[in-house]
């Protein structure tokens, strides 16, 4: 099993200009990931993304480090104005970075719902044709530069593990699959080990990522909470320390068969330096390469 980090976890290094995303890069290989994956690239000011991405690739085999998926959003109800054909072009501009960054993997959104905030299940059905066309004519384009596409249980609206089953069923396609991220479906207020035994089979790709929970019964919870789809309180946590069943969650994807990368995708309110290094810490322990705390 190979393991590697987000971009995203390094947000709070890049919002403060601690680091660029070339840095980065440097942090995840002296940490010891094996690859890197990078979500919705924003060059800075005056430069071309195209070359941002190969500007990317380059730096990141300098460093022995694997890009090893892309991650956008997409939004196939309300993105482009509404407008299905003008948002799958987006999007398929998206499969071109992808290529460029060398990758076989991109995951897109589906859909954060309705513009009126419509969440349930009558909603979900009226959607799901449209976010299957959507996703169907993404992997079709993907399929030709030899990347696999896939949507991810997020966004509240199309985060519970039947509601992603729907879609990955109703698309139909080898090249389409899920981003499997065992911590989630707390946002839904699923329990991990249900929906992870559920997706497994779908799993093209795996996020390790860890929240703290806390009963919607509890006072009100600010400095660093947010609040689930049912009302309870979640909190970004390192891997493994949280209420996610990192472990167990992990090892149905593996007794499953799946044999891809693992992503830490943090999102704590620790350093992500040391959030980032203790989950891949979390993960060597998970399968055997690091020896467990002894008690």
């Amino acid at each position: 099993m190979k393991f590697s980090v987000s971009s995203y976890s390094y947000a709070q290094l890049t919002e403060s200009g601690r680091r660029t995303l070339f840095g980065c890069i440097d942090l995840a290989a002296e940490s010891g990931f094996d690859g890197i994956e990078f979500t919705d690239l924003n060059p800075p000011q005056g430069i071309d993304v195209n070359q941002y991405a190969d500007d990317l690739r380059t730096k990141c085999r300098d460093r022995g480090l694997t890009i090893v998926c892309y991650t956008v959003g997409a939004d196939f109800l309300t993105g482009s104005d509404g407008d299905l054909d003008a948002e799958i072009a987006r999007v398929r501009a998206q499969v071109d970075i992808a290529e460029i960054l060398g990758v076989k993997l991109m995951r897109h959104d589906a859909t954060r719902g309705f513009a009126d905030g419509a969440r349930g299940s009558r909603g979900f059905d009226q959607a799901l044709p449209r976010v299957i066309e959507g996703c169907r004519a993404v992997t079709e384009y993907a399929r030709k530069k030899g990347i696999r596409t896939m949507i991810e249980n997020h966004g509240f609206f199309c985060q519970d593990s039947d509601r992603v089953e729907r879609v990955v069923n109703g698309v139909a396609d080898d090249n389409f699959g899920l981003l499997v991220d065992i911590g989630n479906f707390l946002c839904a207020d699923e329990d991990p080990v249900h929906a992870v035994s559920r997706l497994a089979p779908y799993a093209f790709h795996v996020h390790a990522k860890d929240f703290h929970v806390k009963p919607g019964t509890e006072p009100l919870l600010t400095d660093g909470y947010f609040r689930t789809r049912g009302g309870n309180y979640l909190r970004g946590a390192i891997v493994g320390h949280g209420d996610a069943k990192a472990a167990q969650s992990l090892r149905i994807l593996k007794n499953s068969g799946y044999d891809g990368w693992i992503t830490v995708e943090f999102e704590g309110i620790e350093d992500p330096e040391l959030g980032t290094k203790y989950g891949l810490n979390t993960l060597r322990r998970i399968f055997g390469i690091l020896a467990p705390i002894e008690a």
